[in-house]
């Protein structure tokens, strides 16, 4: 979702056992600043097969830093909600998830500039 293919949810439903039920703007998840900084984004792909999912993403741990008295934006988040419960997932990972599972991968807001107002 960042730094690859913005693919329509209608391509990904068509070529792929999925569905997705969230593909949103993470509002409030831009830091604070005098002009404050990009809102990440929000993708919830449900599995209606087995899969094998491979994640590869930054600022999961550290926020993206504001600048010159910016606040940080909100840090990235993976999730993975199947029967047995909703489980965080690190950064970088590979798992095997069952027919119905659905993985939330929420991209991190982008660290203010200047002070805020």
């Amino acid at each position: 979702m960042s730094n690859t293919l913005n693919t329509p949810v209608e391509a990904l439903e068509s070529e792929l056992p999925v569905r997705i039920r969230s593909y949103a703007i993470r509002r409030g998840s831009g830091g604070k600043g005098r002009f404050r900084g990009g809102e990440g984004l929000r993708r919830d792909v449900q599995f209606l097969e087995p899969a094998t999912v491979t994640i590869l993403s930054e600022r999961r741990e550290r926020s993206p830093y504001g600048l010159q008295g910016g606040e940080s934006g909100a840090p990235g988040e993976n999730r993975l909600r199947t029967t047995e419960g909703e489980e965080r997932l690190a950064g970088k990972v590979s798992r095997d998830i069952s027919a119905g599972d659905c993985l939330s991968v929420q991209t991190p807001g982008g660290g203010g500039f200047g002070e805020p107002s």
